[in-house]
């Protein structure tokens, strides 16, 4: 018999011949179903024809926790919805378990980047009183006796404690209440969001390159088999170096053409934005959107104030977007007459005024939202087998 061993490191193939093992434990390995969890004992031997080049031959072993049922998931096709009523079982394929791979070296990757260049990891609440980004994309919670939301970014209280600890950097959950169907939207998704003081658009522009290029760089390295799953060309993926090209929001209304539908001042969306990705080979910037595509927050150009010093980072190959970020508005009267132009309540956000207030300085930060990223490097069709158990807007089971 020939038994399929994972063990999260891989998998290896596992021969246990009759004769070379007592009978009772043959037969208790015979009678096992898929998915059952084994203790066995053998010796490795070098085999061209098993997966890996390896095979493990046994010499003992039992089965202590067999499989009760036949497992639901078999080698034919299922439906996406088949697959995610199921995610609890299908997180053990060959192609979750990779994924989760590529993810957790990406994560570690960034963080060393991070941490050998000064940046300091800290967090911050989850549960906030005012809006990052759009109203309209908040979860209200009940807080005891009051009214609370479930955070769409940490930016807010990045900029407050830069003033302490100068550059900083987090991994953490946002969410975005958005009403939308794409390949590309969670409900709940992964940030890894870096803030800096004395920075502006170009220092940040700079810093989310050299951090995607040195994490995909990494990548190659570590997780080439897992890449090879996907059928990623490694050619496509030694092209993600510094410096990456850059277009202004006005250039990319060029290349998109009259036929997208859509105006000077909207933002750009998914449909926009892959047709963008067709001219480019690796990921690329837009800069310069205009003041209403973008939160209150990002600087006024002063050379146009209509456009900010803010930037996104696309992804080719259709993918589009996987980071946002730009310059911080810096002076106090600024940011508060953008925080009436939007009609927001000054009120809400006087401890984000009073950093400004006292002693506030430039600052810049972004955003890169890991699923993404990780369904980008990894080519994968919906951003939903990105992370291991994926909300959307129609599901929140398993």
């Amino acid at each position: 018999m020939f038994l399929h061993l994972r063990d999260g490191s891989g998998v290896v193939q596992s021969t246990v011949r009759k004769g070379s093992v007592p009978d009772k434990v043959f037969e208790e390995f015979r009678s096992a179903g898929i998915e059952s969890a084994v203790e066995l004992e053998g010796v490795v031997k070098n085999d061209p024809r098993a997966p890996g080049g390896k095979e493990v031959q046994v010499e003992s072993g039992h089965v202590p926790y067999p499989a009760r049922e036949e497992f639901p998931i078999a080698k034919q096709f299922h439906g996406p919805e088949f697959l995610l009523d199921n995610r609890h079982l299908y997180i053990r394929s060959d192609k979750m378990r990779a994924i989760l791979q590529v993810r957790s070296k990406f994560l570690s990757a960034a963080r060393r980047w991070f941490d050998t260049h000064g940046y300091t990891e800290v967090q911050v609440p989850t549960l906030i009183t005012a809006a990052v980004e759009g109203g309209s994309t908040l979860f209200e919670v009940k807080y005891f006796e009051e009214k609370a939301y479930l955070t769409q970014s940490w930016q807010l209280y990045a900029e407050a404690m830069i003033a302490s600890v100068g550059p900083i950097y987090t991994v953490a959950p946002s969410f975005r209440a958005e009403k939308s169907r794409t390949r590309r939207h969670l409900t709940e998704y992964w940030h890894v969001e870096a803030e800096a003081p004395w920075k502006g658009l170009d220092d940040i522009l700079r810093l989310e390159e050299e951090l995607l290029s040195y994490g995909v760089a990494e990548l190659r390295k570590e997780s080439a088999p897992e890449l090879k799953l996907f059928e990623r060309n490694e050619e496509d993926l030694a092209k993600v170096k510094p410096p990456f090209p850059r277009i202004t929001y006005d250039r990319a209304l060029e290349l998109i053409g009259d036929k997208a539908g859509v105006k000077w001042g909207d933002d750009l969306g998914y449909e926009q934005e892959k047709l963008l990705t067709i001219h480019f080979d690796r990921p690329f910037f837009v800069t310069h959107y205009p003041k209403k595509a973008k939160a209150f927050y990002h600087t006024p150009d002063p050379k146009n104030p209509e456009v900010t010093l803010s930037a996104d980072l696309l992804a080719p190959e259709g993918y589009g977007e996987i980071t946002g970020g730009g310059e911080r508005i810096a002076e106090y009267d600024a940011l508060l007459q953008r925080i009436k132009e939007e009609g927001m309540d000054p009120k809400s956000y006087q401890w984000y005024l009073d950093i400004r207030k006292f002693g506030g300085v430039p600052h810049a930060g972004f955003g890169l939202g890991l699923e993404r990223t990780v369904t980008w490097i990894c080519k994968l069709d919906h951003i939903r087998d990105a992370i291991a158990f994926p909300r959307l807007i129609n599901r929140i089971y398993p």
